[in-house]
């Protein structure tokens, strides 16, 4: 397991009876989590006043109850800023647990350039972008990024992010369009990626009533996102939210569609992030990495 365990700036105190409680900076944080099947004793004094709750509706949706929350706030890890929002279906922008993925998409990156013969820019993919951490890694490690994502507003949200982190001015594409459609054009382009990272939703659907399900079409995808890597590739991502997909399945799409093509390794992992009452860890995922050879 991988684990997420540098932050300063974000803390999962507890989590007990289906709730996760989280700092977020100066600010706590109320959750549901489906993974916390566990009812141990809430004793953390956070639990009683928390900044937020969120609480779930019983005809679907849920909102948040704030008691001292502000509409948005910053929080750091290393030298990347990101803008912290509470959203409408729980959420804040930021998965945590991804950090030690921004670790490794900054070590990778740089030791390439640092390898590199050729002055081009290291060309990053990131799909299903969402608010753009891996995107932030990316550039301030020195690559030249194409961020993309089907929602507007969290394209938005992501410049900001970059903005927040002093990148402004770095090398990154915002683009607002559906990942596959956007490939097949890069392909046609004759673009080409050393490295993709991308977070492909567990289900999704799209303006004209496409539907994705990640079981069932994540194999598509990641063979037509190979066809978008440069002759050398750095690494690739993959990370996926889906408990029914395991993270061997992710290693196998891997071999067979990237290690059969590039050779290179590929592994998988779970995430996790260390709890502060317990001791223990909560599970938040999985995700792939394949790296070529000679790392």
């Amino acid at each position: 397991m991988l684990l997420s365990n540098k932050w300063k700036d974000y803390e999962l105190l507890d989590c007990s009876g289906g709730e996760r409680l989280e700092r977020w900076g100066q600010h706590t944080l109320v959750r549901p989590d489906p993974q916390v099947i566990w009812d141990t004793p809430k004793r953390h004094p956070a639990w009683r006043k928390p900044s937020a709750r969120y609480s779930r509706s019983s005809s679907g949706g849920g909102q948040w109850e704030k008691n001292d929350l502000p509409t948005s706030w910053q929080i750091t890890y290393g030298d990347l800023k990101f803008n912290v929002k509470p959203m409408s279906f729980k959420h804040t922008g930021i998965f945590p647990e991804q950090a030690d993925n921004w670790d490794f998409i900054e070590y990778r990156i740089k030791n390439a350039i640092a390898e590199r013969v050729s002055d081009r820019p290291l060309q990053v993919l990131n799909l299903f972008a969402y608010t753009g951490a891996a995107s932030v890694a990316a550039a301030h490690a020195g690559a030249a990024v194409c961020h993309v994502d089907a929602a507007r507003g969290m394209v938005a949200w992501a410049r900001d992010n970059a903005k927040t982190s002093g990148l402004e001015d770095a090398p990154i594409r915002w683009i607002v369009d559906d990942c596959a459609k956007f490939i097949e054009r890069e392909i046609r382009r004759g673009k080409r990626y050393d490295a993709i990272i991308m977070d492909p939703p567990s289900y999704g659907r799209g303006p004209n009533g496409e539907t994705w399900k990640l079981e069932d079409d994540l194999y598509t995808f990641v063979k037509l996102a190979v066809g978008a890597l440069s002759d050398d590739p750095e690494f690739v991502i993959i990370n996926s939210y889906t408990t029914g997909l395991s993270p061997a399945s992710l290693t196998y799409i891997a071999e067979t569609l990237i290690s059969s093509r590039f050779s290179g390794t590929a592994e998988s992992h779970e995430l996790g992030i260390p709890v502060t009452e317990s001791g223990l860890i909560l599970p938040c995922g999985a995700t792939m990495r394949w790296m070529r050879n000679g790392d």
